[in-house]
């Protein structure tokens, strides 16, 4: 029977699956594939899993279950196996790696960091009043000046103006909270995100990285959107 699978753990893990519930419209309770010093938590399906919100709240509720016991290296959602054999095949073809991960992974949790930019008046404002070019552009434009080109003009200086700042504030948040992970990746932004950073935080760090997202809050000022998320498992930091 087609499986679901959840995580790898090390098969001293606790596995503490009872009163969970995993993916699918009539869920079959989780269970553990073991091979060697490897566990995988999956559970039997008998349809095709999509990323509907009540999968993904499963999925993710088995990850926090599992990571609060123990480490774990959680899959992405919607791995799917043919059956246990081949899990066990899996793991044994792999087991140095996952070993190697595992323990890597001790005593972390991801935190990922975004950043946006919520106002832009406070950054447009201040590159008006430190580039002479673009103010006496606005100067312009604002007395009455009809040259099509200067919109155009000021509108592109501004632009890389916004870019050049974000990049620097992005690079100096990156370097400010570096120092508390064990690990780090920059992912590509998206949206009006200008900084997408996910952190490998070891638990003694976690406090640390607190105050020092509080500090960047204040320092940073009105203006700009700081957002943390986590404890989350480590998906991130898997491969």
């Amino acid at each position: 029977m087609p499986l679901y699978v959840y995580s790898i753990t090390g098969k001293d893990h606790p596995l503490r699956l009872d009163g969970i519930g995993g993916v699918g419209g009539d869920p079959t309770p989780l269970r553990a594939v073991t091979e060697g010093p490897l566990c995988a938590v999956v559970s039997d399906v008998t349809e095709e899993i999509r990323p509907k919100r009540r999968d993904l709240t499963a999925h993710q509720e088995v990850q926090e279950r599992l990571m609060a016991d123990g480490v774990i290296l959680p899959l992405q959602f919607g791995y799917m196996a043919p059956d246990d054999g081949a899990v066990r095949q899996v793991l044994q073809a792999n087991a140095d790696a996952y070993l190697g991960a595992l323990e890597r992974l001790e005593g972390c949790a991801e935190y990922h960091v975004r950043v946006s930019q919520a106002d832009e008046a406070p950054l447009l404002q201040q590159i008006l009043d430190d580039v002479p070019e673009a103010r006496d552009l606005n100067d312009r434009i604002r007395g009455g000046d009809r040259d099509p080109n200067l919109s155009l003009a000021l509108g592109e200086l501004v632009a890389r103006e916004v870019q050049t700042r974000q990049e620097t504030l992005a690079a100096g948040l990156t370097e400010a909270l570096v120092p508390f992970s064990r690990d780090h990746l920059s992912h590509p932004p998206s949206g009006a995100d200008f900084l997408n950073l996910s952190l490998l935080v070891p638990e003694e760090h976690e406090d640390s990285l607190r105050t020092a997202q509080a500090n960047l809050a204040r320092e940073i000022g009105d203006g700009v959107d700081l957002r943390f998320s986590g404890p989350l498992p480590p998906y991130s930091f898997v491969g």
